[in-house]
């Protein structure tokens, strides 16, 4: 059986390393490498610090096992990720820390390669909100519904302005007093809706990302203008990757269909319509409904259905104290096995065993 292991921070499973180490692209004294001790993997990570609050991070390894990571010491960034190899390649994600528990899975026997841009305070606050503008107008009141239930969570009541909500919320996630992940503080509805903002925060990478990844992993300077070069790489790539988050080509009536559409089956996930059915329900056609879902969330319906469906149990194996059997049968699924394995592909990880290391990280 694979062995699991439940780490808090890059220092508990990484030991310092060398700018010298071959594996590096390009280094110098200044950054930060730590590499993967031998009983894990394989590989490193190289954070070269640009500005106070800005780094570029390069991620480079291989696994012997899974890890269970519980990013407690993270605080308050922003992470831009692009994703070279491994799962989720060719894609790049959005991921804010705001002091909460965001308990994620390293996979094993399979190479991992990132770039990764992370912002800090204050720089922090401009870019997150730069994410939220370019959310549809409905993403974006689901976000806002997050950030005043966070809030309401940590002062007991909430102000009239999201942004000043948003701004105290990173702040206070510099020295949390306690941690909770969303799964614990969101209402089942609100949490249910926010899958919207997994899909939001996914972007396939472009061909333009791809050609300034590659100038970044490729510089040829060294000191003061090796950082001044990488942080003008960084930039841009960022702005290419919000530039990336355009609305769908959709009129109003067609996205009021695919809106629709979604709603019914997070409210009717158990017993989802066919498509054809589901088509017909919001007065569309087979065709239209892929398609616009397809420039909503990247996704078919079906696709959709299972990552709602996953993310639910996700949440139920963190919360509850069900079965794994009773977890399936809630979220839709009537066979355990095809559960497991819809499971472990899309997180990494067998339910059970991820319900282990949850409760024990939650508790």
């Amino acid at each position: 059986m694979t062995m699991q292991l439940a780490l808090n921070s890059w220092e508990d499973w990484l030991v310092p390393g060398s700018p010298s180490d071959p594996r590096l692209l390009h280094s110098e004294n200044s950054d930060r490498i730590l590499v993967y001790p031998s009983h894990l993997g394989q590989g490193y990570r190289q954070e070269i610090l640009l500005r106070d609050d800005l780094s570029l991070v390069v991620i480079d390894y291989a696994l012997d096992r899974y890890l269970t990571i519980d990013p407690l010491s993270t605080g308050d960034c922003l992470k831009f990720e692009f994703r070279l190899a491994g799962f989720d390649a060719g894609y790049s994600f959005i991921i804010p820390y705001c002091g909460l528990r965001q308990l994620s899975i390293a996979r094993h026997r399979k190479r991992t390669f990132e770039v990764e841009v992370i912002f800090k305070r204050p720089t922090l606050l401009f870019y997150f909100q730069s994410f939220m503008e370019r959310l549809s107008p409905q993403t974006y009141c689901i976000a806002e519904r997050v950030i005043k239930s966070i809030y309401r969570y940590q002062e007991g009541y909430c102000t009239s302005s999201t942004a000043v909500m948003l701004k105290q919320i990173l702040q206070r996630a510099k020295n949390p007093d306690s941690y909770l992940a969303y799964e614990q503080i969101l209402t089942d509805a609100l949490y249910s809706e926010a899958i919207s903002l997994d899909y939001a925060a996914c972007s396939p990478i472009t061909p333009l990302m791809k050609r300034v990844i590659g100038e970044i992993l490729s510089c040829p300077y060294q000191g003061a203008t090796r950082r001044a070069y990488l942080e003008q790489k960084a930039l841009k790539l960022v702005t290419l990757r919000l530039a990336a988050m355009i609305q769908p080509r959709l009129n109003e009536s067609d996205l009021s269909c695919i809106y629709q559409a979604e709603a019914i089956l997070r409210n009717q996930s158990v017993n989802p319509p066919t498509v054809g059915m589901l088509a017909r329900q919001v007065g569309t056609n087979r065709f239209k409904l892929n398609q616009g879902f397809h420039q909503v969330y990247g996704t078919t319906p079906f696709g959709y259905l299972r990552d709602f469906r996953l993310i639910q149990a996700r949440k139920l194996l963190m919360t509850s104290d069900l079965s794994i059997e009773k977890v399936a049968a809630t979220v839709g699924y009537t066979s355990r096995s095809r559960f497991a394995t819809a499971f472990r592909h899309q997180f990494g990880i067998n339910p059970k065993a991820f319900q282990m290391q949850a409760w024990r990280c939650v508790s």
